[in-house]
């Protein structure tokens, strides 16, 4: 365990620079997150970096076991623990997974040289890796980074992960004036006086081998720290992080304005789309109203040939009335001379008339069918003309 120190907190405009630089990159460089969740990753770790100014957010590159590298955010320092009245502070490293935040981040304890990580424990595994009932309970959205940090100091304060160890220096410094530079003890007392620092971390050696892969830290360049920075350079920060905020607030804008214009394309596209079923199905009705159409057409073409051969039959019957005249008028013409008896003529007369009116009420018949036809055979034609 480390005890507390008194380094300078990072500056926090350097860490929203940072952070809005990484989540806006795009490409292969870019970080493994969804674009709907990058605002609240920022928000988290600017969170955490506020609460707790010893943990910094970087990117590091995590290889699963697969294999796979992947370039991630994490967040590297310390945190502090409450044990037998002293507060120490706990080296860890909590890596924001690609599925982050929907799933839990991935929490790990990072012992320096001078530290080991106590066997059978209930919350750390010896590689490392830290499961506490928090991340395992992990809910999305209301989950956060500050609400991980306050469960794993509790449950460290509870049983302390980490001992340290008393190591020989081989090689002593001949400095005849050496600074006091007195070891921790492993019982972890607070009878010593001004705390040293603690020991540089080591990724390469600090890790035992980790279910998760193997973990690769670089060593960005770290923010200035310097308290000396003349008005320019802060007005320039501040400009470039007004610049940053700016763009990213338009782009939200923008990506909200193309998701209303989606939304109204999708909803033009559904219209467009009930048109044209209502196009095919009246097309469909149409179709089938012609067929229906040309089907009474043969009907009625049929009727009509039946029609002409019935008065192709009967059209010497319809000359023959025109001779009936022509025996009234003789009849007449022979009763007025006396040729003919007065009562020959009548019956005569009786038979002429009869045959007569047959023959035309027949021919009436025939002109009604004809026009009934002619009728018939316009109105079936008349929705093609229409249309």
């Amino acid at each position: 365990m480390v005890p507390p120190l008194s380094t300078p907190p990072p500056n926090p405009q350097q860490i929203q620079k940072f952070l809005s630089s990484v989540l806006s990159q795009r490409g292969p460089s870019s970080l493994p997150y969804t674009e709907d969740t990058k605002w609240l990753i920022r928000q988290h770790l600017l969170s955490i970096t506020s609460h707790y100014p010893s943990l910094e957010p970087k990117t590091a590159t995590f290889t699963h076991n697969d294999g796979r590298s992947v370039n991630l955010l994490q967040a590297d320092g310390t945190i502090p623990m409450l044990f037998q009245g002293v507060t120490y502070n706990i080296p860890i490293i909590i890596w924001l997974m690609e599925s982050y935040p929907r799933h839990p981040p991935v929490v790990y304890v990072n012992p320096t040289r001078d530290m080991i990580i106590r066997r059978s424990h209930p919350c750390v595994t010896p590689s490392g890796l830290v499961s506490i009932p928090y991340l395992q309970n992990w809910i999305y959205p209301s989950s956060n980074l500050v609400d991980l940090v306050v469960n794993l100091s509790s449950a460290f304060s509870r049983d302390p992960p980490l001992y340290s160890q008393r190591r020989p220096n081989p090689n002593p410094n001949p400095n005849p004036n050496p600074s006091p530079n007195p070891s921790m003890n492993s019982s972890m007392t607070s009878s010593y006086g001004q705390p040293p620092p603690p020991p540089r971390v080591d990724a390469a050696a600090g890790y035992p081998p980790s279910p998760y892969g193997r973990v690769q830290i670089p060593h960005p360049p770290q923010p200035p720290t310097s308290h000396m920075d003349d008005a320019a350079e802060v007005y320039k920060r501040n400009a470039v992080n007004k610049l940053v905020e700016m763009v990213h607030g338009d782009i939200i804008g923008m990506r909200k304005a193309r998701e209303v214009e989606m939304e109204g394309l999708f909803s033009a596209q559904a219209v467009l789309r009930r048109r044209e079923e209502e196009i095919n199905k009246g097309l469909k009705e149409m179709q089938d109203k012609k067929e229906g159409l040309e089907h009474q057409l043969q009907v009625v073409l049929m009727n009509t040939d039946v029609l002409d051969g019935w008065v192709r039959d009967n059209e010497g019957k319809t000359k023959n009335l025109g001779k009936n005249n022509d025996v009234v008028y003789s009849l007449d013409k022979a009763v007025q001379e006396g040729a003919v008896p007065f009562d020959q003529y009548l019956r005569n007369m009786r038979m002429l008339s009869r045959e007569q009116f047959f023959h035309r009420a027949i021919a009436t018949k025939v002109r009604a069918a004809q026009m009934q036809a002619q009728i018939a055979s316009m109105a079936a034609r008349a929705p093609h003309y229409v249309t």
